[in-house]
This record gives structure tokens, C-alpha cells and sequence, in this order.
């Protein structure tokens, strides 16, 4: 837990690295370090402003999305012409950005789009991350990338210039876009594909497979309502998502064990399946992929995963609360998870209610934080004691909460698996 808190709040030794090669010209390659903040890629980037200055600004690698996203901080400090309409706003885009040392171009970006936003978060992309501008799949695939979980280091390349191990797949890439799919089977039945988005915290699976899966699996641990690495944005239907732990997938060349996949809303996968081109079951994230090296060579549509490490990580070792990140920075309790039928912690008058506001977790102040720092405060092993302060019309107390191990083998699955061992 230590190591993953200190990962998440300081970037490792390889921005030696990026000094090195800031300020080089016809860089082919360059290697930077990056924080994982709620499975998310988030890298340094610098933007040249109008004046001949640079700016440095956080951003989000954010290879399953070919939109390209900046706040309205970055469009001021640019001096880009915003025009809105009543869902966002647009500008033109920069001609470029530097990642690295390593110029970026953007001359094939048709636009950039800025959410709508309260003057309180114009300085983010969203509310809940710290990113100003994302890295999209229509940059990206112009592009080598190597993704090292188990180092946090992303490595970008003029295609050709970079050498990937591990072992490889091809895969369909939309020329478009940018977006991958990749060939799949479920359970050594039904052959399908599942596309590749390390930008989500969390897998999905569509409504019909996701039911499908559930409905013969029983035993397989799952739950309702989005906690840890599910709750990705505070939607308020995340309340009531569906989540299970998948036995077993094949991924294109990886068998993949024990995936944690949430439910995905019908009308944003049919959204993934018309922009990336092809019948799609889903999606995998960085949450199912942290113990490899991810090379992306789009110019051959290959992909390659090399092993890293082995090591479970504790996904949902976790308070069970859902959370919805606001524009002011403050963080919203949605619903509490119940954990064998009964609420995973206290409510009522003296507890929690959906509405409150999380002020703090252990003394530490949750304001301004980022979902994955706040996630992190609320993790630990199980039946860790955390003290929360919540505040409900402008009056605070303390509510003392539990570390609930969410997604664990039932007694039911333990015994299925004994048995067949035995046969």
C-alpha cells in the first residue's frame, strides 16, 4: 500500500530521463515517468504559449477515446478563439505539444473540445483528475507506445524507432481514430473482441454478455454498485452497476484470471462499438493489465504484452462508499454498498447518508484530491478501521468505517473450485 501511495504523489527517477532530452530537436524516442492516479495514464506535457514561454501541465494518456479534450486554462493561456454550444466548447488546436523533449504533433486533430464547466474547475479536464488536456487514440497512432505498469514509465516513438517483447497479437485498428480491438474468447465458446482502453479504471463488459456470464456463473464473487476502481465518475447510475469477478478470458495471446469487469452502459458501448468499427463485447483497462509492458505498434495493428511482474493486487480492499467528484473539488457520497446484505458501513442519523460530503479521511482532507488519492485513503487491508468526517448541512462528525474486502471468493466458489481440483 505504501508503494503504490508514494507512486501516486511523486514521479520515479526518469525524469533524469526527460531532462536529457528536453530542448532536443528530431528526437525519435523519448521515455518519461508517469503517475497512475485510479488506473489512469497521467504524464507531464509542455505547451508553448503565444509569448515564446513554455508551460508544463498534466495530461492524460487516453488511448481509448479519439477526442481531444484540453481545459479552458490551457485554451486562455493558448489565447484559442472558444466557440460553445449548449453540451461544450471548441477550439482550434495547438500545432503541437511537447512530451519529453520529444515534439508531438497535432496537425491531423481537427479540433479540441472543452467540457462545460464552473469557473471553479476551468483547470481540469473533469472533475476528480488533475489532467488539463488528454492524450488521445487519434495522436497516439501516429506514434510507437510502450506502456511499463510495473515501472510507470511510457515510452513514445516515431514508428519504427521502438523494440517491444513479450508476446503479440494482431489486432484491428481503426485507421480513423486510432481505436483497437482486439480478438477474444470467453470461457473457450464464443469468439469475440474486446477493445483496449487503458484510459478506463475499469473493464466493461456489454449488458448482454455481462448477464449472460452472470446468469451461469452464480458462484463467480460479485456485487452491485460502483466502489474502488468502478467508480469512475460519480455517475448517478454507478449506484447501481454491476460488477462480478470473471473467472477466465482470453485476450488476444493472454489468458487473463480473475478480471474484475463492471456492466457497460448500453448506450456508451454502443457509442465505443460505432466509433471503433466493429461488433465489440466490451473493453479492457489498465485495471486488468498492471503487471505488463503494453507496446502499441499501430503502424503493423500489432499489439504486445510483456509480463512484468506477478503480484494480486488489492482492487477492491476498500470503505464501500460511492463517490461523485464536484466542480468546487469536494467529494460527494452517492450510496454505500452493502457487503452480505447488510450496508458495508454504519448509516442512518449517527453514519452516512447518500448526500453527505467526505471531508476527510483519517485527519487527511479529501478537497482538491483526485479520485485516485481518495480511493488510495479509503483502501488498505481488510478490516482496517478508517475515521471519516462527513458533513451534512454544514454540520460535521465522525463515522469510524471498515475496510471491506468487495469481490472475494464466496464460500460457494471456494468449494465449486475444490471439487474440480479433485477431479
Amino acid at each position: 500500500m505504501i508503494k503504490r501511495l508514494l507512486v501516486l504523489f511523486i514521479f520515479s527517477a526518469g525524469t533524469v530521463a526527460w531532462a536529457q532530452n528536453a530542448g532536443a530537436s528530431g528526437v525519435k524516442s523519448t521515455t518519461v515517468p508517469f503517475v497512475l492516479d485510479h488506473n489512469r495514464i497521467v504524464i507531464e506535457a509542455d505547451i508553448s504559449l503565444p509569448g515564446g514561454e513554455s508551460q508544463r501541465i498534466s495530461a492524460w494518456v487516453d488511448n481509448g477515446n479519439p477526442d481531444f479534450y484540453m481545459s479552458r486554462r490551457v485554451a486562455t493561456l493558448l489565447k484559442l478563439e472558444v466557440r460553445c454550444d449548449e453540451r461544450e466548447c471548441q477550439v482550434p488546436p495547438p500545432k503541437e505539444i511537447s512530451i519529453g523533449g520529444m515534439t508531438i504533433s497535432l496537425d491531423k486533430v481537427k479540433e479540441a473540445k472543452i467540457p462545460l464547466k464552473s469557473p471553479a474547475a476551468a483547470a481540469i479536464l473533469a472533475p476528480g483528475m488533475s489532467a488539463e488536456m488528454n492524450v488521445p487514440s487519434t495522436i497516439l497512432r501516429n506514434y510507437d507506445v510502450l506502456v511499463d505498469f510495473p515501472a510507470h514509465k511510457l515510452t513514445l516513438g516515431q514508428p519504427g524507432s521502438l523494440k517491444f517483447n513479450g508476446v503479440n497479437t494482431k489486432v484491428t485498428v481503426n485507421g480513423a481514430n486510432g481505436l483497437i480491438e482486439i480478438p477474444s474468447e470467453i470461457e473457450k465458446k464464443k469468439k469475440t473482441t474486446l477493445g483496449l482502453d487503458l484510459g478506463a479504471s475499469i473493464s466493461l463488459l456489454t449488458p448482454e454478455l455481462f448477464e449472460r456470464l452472470a446468469s451461469a456463473h452464480p458462484d463467480w464473487p460479485h456485487m452491485t454498485g460502483a466502489v474502488g476502481p468502478a467508480n469512475m465518475w460519480g455517475l448517478d447510475d454507478e449506484t447501481k452497476w454491476k460488477v462480478m469477478r470473471a473467472d477466465r478470458l482470453q485476450y488476444g495471446p493472454l489468458f487473463l484470471t480473475a478480471v474484475a469487469v463492471a456492466e457497460f452502459p448500453k448506450d456508451e458501448a454502443a457509442s465505443f462499438e460505432k466509433r471503433a468499427g466493429l461488433p465489440t463485447s466490451g473493453l479492457i483497462a489498465s485495471e486488468a493489465l498492471l503487471n505488463y509492458r503494453v507496446g502499441l505498434d499501430y503502424a503493423h495493428a500489432v499489439v504486445y504484452f510483456d509480463v512484468g511482474r506477478l503480484f494480486t493486487f488489492p482492487d477492491f480492499d476498500v470503505i464501500g462508499l460511492t463517490l461523485r467528484p464536484e466542480d468546487d473539488g469536494r467529494f460527494t457520497i452517492l450510496a454505500i454498498a452493502d457487503l452480505d446484505g447488510k450496508p458495508s458501513v454504519l448509516t442512518g442519523a449517527e453514519g452516512i447518508q447518500p448526500g453527505d460530503r467526505l471531508v476527510a479521511v483519517d485527519n487527511i482532507t479529501t478537497a482538491g484530491s483526485t479520485m485516485g488519492q481518495v480511493w488510495h485513503m479509503l483502501g488498505g487491508d481488510p478490516g482496517k478501521q478508517r475515521m471519516l468526517t462527513i458533513e451534512r448541512e454544514g454540520k460535521q462528525h465522525s463515522v469510524l468505517a471498515t475496510v471491506q474486502h468487495f469481490l472475494g471468493e464466496t464460500d460457494a466458489a471456494e468449494d465449486s473450485k475444490k471439487k474440480s481440483k479433485k477431479r
